[in-house]
């Protein structure tokens, strides 16, 4: 199953790489023009995890929400998620989607 939170894409996946670091914080993705970051609301119920390559992973153990300032919440239930932000192409470059 996918989620899309704004500019952050959610995927259901069976397991969290081995190089990964736990992180402390509650954000996912942090907002590079508003400021406004994409979070986990119940950080208690939620193990963030990012890998050597900057991949983003969840273990989430009760259900919680994804919560950002310009979007509605979204129910996550239990579940290993992989979570990245989307990308852009132009002829340049690509580059990620700022929201």
């Amino acid at each position: 199953m996918l989620w899309r939170h704004g500019d952050v894409l959610i995927a259901q996946t069976k397991s969290i790489p081995t190089d990964v670091t736990r992180s402390s914080s509650a954000i996912l993705v942090h907002g590079e023009i508003t400021g406004h970051s994409h979070r986990v609301e119940e950080l208690n119920s939620t193990q963030i995890w990012i890998a050597r390559n900057g991949e983003i992973y969840l273990k989430i153990l009760a259900a919680t929400r994804i919560i950002h300032e310009e979007h509605h919440p979204i129910s996550l239930p239990p579940g290993t998620y992989r979570v990245w932000q989307q990308r852009e192409y132009t002829p340049e470059q690509v580059r990620p989607v700022y929201d």
